[in-house]
């Protein structure tokens, strides 16, 4: 079974016909300790580097903002002395991705949960300042012949 979380099964149209559309993720708030210590982990980890055009913004308690290659991905690093805690990151990946993101962050010494939902694999993961990130597939088939995991090792 194939699910994909960012294509609607039956219809593009919204459940609420006066709800307008969204477009995706903006950016995600994250709070950390410091922003030159978030921007080199963020950096090796997950490959996001500095928003030069939006380098205005990270002054007076604003956000200094990092971005994936592709501009797909945007954080907001918000420097606080006691970050919060934040809920979880779920980013997705492909099958193929997310076994690359595995060994990727297991050279990086990062501690990783794998998690087998039964219809998609997770990485689950921590940045220095406590904040969740996940990786999820839903190419289960695929990440299931070269994990191994099965449902019991779920938490």
């Amino acid at each position: 079974m194939k699910v994909s979380m960012t294509t609607p099964a039956t219809t593009s149209q919204p459940v609420n016909a006066s709800t307008p559309e969204l477009r995706g993720f903006d950016h995600i708030h994250v709070h950390v300790s410091s922003w030159a210590d978030a921007e080199r982990w963020y950096g090796t980890m997950l490959g996001l580097k500095r928003v030069e055009a939006l380098m205005q913004w990270a002054v007076d308690g604003g956000p200094l903002t990092l971005e994936d290659a592709a501009g797909n991905v945007h954080l907001a690093l918000f420097e606080r002395e006691d970050p919060s805690r934040s809920t979880a990151v779920a980013f997705g990946a492909t099958g193929k991705g997310f076994l690359r993101w595995k060994a990727h962050l297991e050279r990086q010494g990062v501690e990783l949960r794998i998690t087998d939902h039964a219809l998609a694999y997770s990485l689950y993961f921590h940045d220095p300042d406590g904040n969740l990130y996940e990786i999820t597939t839903y190419e289960h088939a695929h990440v299931r012949q070269h994990v191994g995991l099965s449902r019991p090792q779920q938490q």
